[in-house]
């Protein structure tokens, strides 16, 4: 799961259809990969992170990332 773009979503009140509209696809797809249980595409990782006005390796986490580590990082932050 993508923990930190979802938090990104939500602090800036954004649906998950927006964001998919945002990157051309359906709302069932972007929740698939919001979820895991796809991986974004390039191209759609970069859209995202322009959106936002970040960079794609401050919302997108490393597939084997997990929740531990990310708190871990979070907590030392």
């Amino acid at each position: 799961m993508q923990y930190k773009l979802v938090a990104l979503r939500k602090e800036k009140n954004e649906t998950q259809e927006q964001i998919a509209k945002l990157i051309g696809i359906s709302e069932a797809a972007y929740r698939n990969k919001e979820n895991g249980k796809t991986q974004f595409k390039i191209y759609e990782m970069f859209d995202i992170a322009k959106h936002f006005g970040l960079g794609i390796e401050e919302i997108f986490l490393p597939r084997k990332y997990t929740l531990c580590e990310q708190s871990k990082k979070i907590k030392e932050g």
